[in-house]
């Protein structure tokens, strides 16, 4: 077991293009080696993707192409990512996405790696598990937590931002393995985060759509309610019953 206080983190940010992070190509990378008590070291750089950047991608994290155009390649940085990370546990908002980018940015240069197997502490996750927060977007949870600003929305001020976030969410565990234990069981969501029903419950989603909902790739913690409300349903105990002829209105 190791106590929290005695353990090293790096927290994980990535800017790409786009939304797809096996299609995408990444712009910036930062990393911040931590302990509960402060930073131990840091890295970031931008990345020259090669290709244009979409500008509804600019608008969101602000690097033009302009910006990217003499820095380095990702295939020159990757190595020296890696080495970063180490052994982990990784710790970001959603972070699945910035482990797949690199991962898959790895394979296309053919740089070995082992990033699907490290321990990873998904912020985003916890916070579902915090249940406290209006929302569970990083900005929501900095307001929530009443964390100082870092600025635009880059790789590095967002690491700074959700390294102070998951010390708050980490309060009620003593232990690495407390944390990575219970997040291998799906947590139940109170309301649809995303989509037309977003912030209802789901209770009062009709059928058709999480019958519909259910086949879609939305992460583990999604899919378990969905499945968890129809189920409900078909027991006859959910708000709105599957033999009803208005459930799918």
């Amino acid at each position: 077991m190791t106590l929290l206080n005695k353990q090293s983190f790096v927290c994980l940010d990535c800017e790409a293009t786009g939304l797809d992070p096996k299609k995408e190509r990444a712009v910036e990378i930062a990393a911040v080696r931590f302990t509960l008590e402060g930073e131990q070291a840091s890295y970031e750089t931008l990345v020259n993707p090669e290709c244009p950047i979409p500008k509804e991608s600019q608008d969101i994290h602000h690097i033009s192409d302009a910006m990217v155009a003499d820095a380095p390649k990702i295939e020159e940085v990757l190595e020296k990512v890696l080495a970063f990370i180490g052994q982990g546990p990784i710790v970001g908002h959603s972070v699945g996405y910035d482990i797949e980018l690199l991962a898959s940015s790895a394979d296309r240069h053919n740089i070995p790696h082992h990033l699907h197997t490290l321990p990873v502490l998904d912020t985003l996750r916890l916070a579902r598990l915090y249940g406290e927060s209006p929302t569970n977007s990083l900005e929501a949870l900095r307001k929530h937590f009443n964390i100082v600003a870092e600025g635009a929305h880059r790789a590095m001020s967002d690491v700074i931002v959700n390294i102070q976030v998951f010390r708050h969410l980490s309060t009620k565990f003593k232990t690495t393995e407390q944390i990575l234990e219970r997040l291998k069981s799906p947590i139940a969501l109170p309301k649809m985060p995303l989509g037309k029903h977003k912030g209802r419950p789901f209770r009062e989603i009709p059928l058709q759509y999480l019958q519909w909902a259910q086949h879609q790739n939305f992460d583990q913690d999604l899919i378990f309610s969905i499945r968890s409300e129809l189920k409900k349903r078909k027991k006859g105990t959910g708000f709105m019953q599957s033999a009803s002829p208005f459930a799918g209105l």
